[in-house]
């Protein structure tokens, strides 16, 4: 539950530095914006593109959950 409420905290966060951005405001401390998993509330390890921690992406990808992501070979 913590870490649910510390991912909701974040969003929240990005979201007004979002509006004060197209406000043409420059954000006060950027480096206080950080980006959470959305599944588990991980700080490290987070790949932008999919809003998820490296761990649950791999989970995701092996059980066939992600569009466009599949286990290479070679």
């Amino acid at each position: 539950m913590a870490r649910k409420a510390l991912v909701l905290k974040s969003q929240g966060a990005l979201e007004k530095a979002a509006r004060a951005r197209t406000a043409g405001k420059k954000v006060k401390f950027p480096t206080r914006l950080y980006h959470r998993c959305s599944l588990c509330g991980r700080p490290q390890g987070y790949i932008g593109k999919f809003d998820l921690c490296r761990i649950c992406v791999r989970e995701k990808a092996n059980a066939g959950e992600l569009m466009w992501v599949r286990k290479s070979s070679w």
